[in-house]
């Protein structure tokens, strides 16, 4: 068996023949092609790795779907509507999966008279209100990141730029943070299109590749999945909703984790999931519902949320890791929940789910591999 040492002392071979794989592969027309000169917008920050290792492992800290309403209907004050979290998010490396768009343009893909389609969007203002909670790193992966089209998502884009926030997820996008002399990669992936395809196993292991060759660290985020009260469990088969594939969890992460990703976190379902270890690396499948004003359902474990943190080791995989309880109003403000009801979902789903695989969890909220991961 080839060990994760030797596996990642042969990347930049194995990067290599990847891409002239690739190449090759690109005539078939399989997938969107990746620029072979990246643009700066897209593929920011590609500098050679630092070499200078901190003595103590940084955190990150990790959250699911944010959705603050659609304009008219928005918090008065945004940043007071996220402020409850603050200090339970609080690490150097703050993330999570953004839902809409920041924009006062663009035609709603919904149309008209469509009671089943809804599309998101927020004033551009709003990028300050989650920079002040510290995220410094929105995902767009998702299939509310178009829901005003094109001029929408580059509105979007430029909001977060204007607010100091990295974003992941649009075709060939990677956010690159550098902490303490070390470079993280994280990559958004959903089942579209216009976003960094999941369904697409060729392109996303070219671009985890690619984000290998540049980073200390790679982290994956995946939305996928699907969704409703009705999907805690992670199916290990393709999952559908409303006829639509969402692709195969399980698959995507342990390929991610094949390909190089250090860490795989997830969120689309809308509700918890549970989490495991794959080759030494966790796996957290979905984050649930971080904060939402007044769109999503709540009640049951949709109102169960969560927020992660993790620390790696250099050789990516987990120094520490713990799991924050949060419980979601009934308008769908996330608070702090000391029952720890979360945990326990979380716990519960991770044991009947994967086993001996699955991560182990404190009372209080610490994760562990279990004995052999």
């Amino acid at each position: 068996m080839v060990t994760r040492g030797q596996h990642r002392r042969r990347r930049s071979r194995r990067a290599q023949l990847t891409l002239i794989a690739l190449l090759a592969l690109g005539a078939a027309g399989t997938w969107m092609t990746l620029r072979s000169t990246p643009s700066p917008r897209m593929m920011a920050d590609t500098t050679t790795t630092s070499t200078s290792v901190p003595a103590v492992p940084f955190d990150m800290s990790f959250a699911g779907d944010t959705e603050l309403g659609s304009s008219p209907i928005v918090p008065s004050n945004p940043a007071a509507y996220l402020l409850p979290l603050r200090s339970a998010l609080h690490a150097p490396i703050e993330f999570a999966n953004l839902e809409g768009t920041m924009t006062a343009r663009g035609y709603s893909k919904c149309g008209v008279g469509h009671s089943f389609c809804y599309a998101f969007r927020v004033p551009t203002a709003t990028a300050s209100a989650y920079a002040s909670m510290g995220f410094n790193v929105l995902n767009s992966a998702n299939n509310h990141s178009h829901d005003f089209g094109s001029v929408g998502a580059a509105d979007t884009s430029n909001a977060l730029i204007a607010a100091g926030i990295s974003q992941t997820g649009l075709p060939g996008q990677i956010a690159y943070r550098t902490i303490e002399g070390r470079k993280i990669a994280i990559i958004g992936f959903a089942p579209y299109s216009s976003t960094n395809n999941l369904l697409n196993s060729v392109a996303a292991r070219q671009l985890i590749t690619f984000a290998r060759t540049h980073a200390d660290f790679v982290v994956v985020y995946m939305h996928t999945g699907a969704e409703g009260s009705s999907a805690v469990h992670v199916t290990g088969s393709s999952e559908f909703y409303v006829g639509e594939n969402r692709g195969n969890p399980l698959l995507f992460a342990h390929n991610a984790v094949d390909a190089g990703a250090d860490l795989v976190v997830a969120s689309g379902p809308h509700v918890l999931r549970g989490m495991e270890f794959y080759h030494h690396h966790l796996i957290a499948y979905s984050l649930g519902n971080f904060v939402n004003y007044q769109n999503f359902g709540t009640g049951g474990v949709l109102s169960l949320s969560g927020i992660l943190h993790v620390a790696l080791n250099t050789n990516g995989t987990v120094h520490s890791a713990s799991f924050v309880s949060v419980t979601l109003t009934r308008s769908g403000q996330g608070i702090p929940d000391p029952s720890g009801a979360a945990l326990r979902l979380v716990k519960n789903l991770s044991t009947e789910d994967f086993g001996a695989n699955a991560a182990q969890f404190s009372p209080s909220g610490i994760i562990t591999p279990p004995a052999k991961s």
